[in-house]
């Protein structure tokens, strides 16, 4: 029988942004992540995997 199994990471990656406010902050920071400008990588792992079975 086969299971599907999920398995979730959390990445996490401070950046410093130059912004008017923390709303702007966060638009910012959106679009250097959507264009690829800020990445995160394993090295950015925090905690343990997931597992789920469904």
């Amino acid at each position: 029988m086969k299971y599907k199994v999920i398995i979730e990471e959390t990445l996490h990656k401070e950046v410093a942004i130059d912004a008017e406010n923390s709303n702007d902050a966060v638009r910012i920071a959106q679009g250097l992540y959507r264009n690829g400008d800020i990445v995160l990588s394993a090295d950015d792992f925090i905690g343990e995997p997931t597992i789920i079975c469904q």
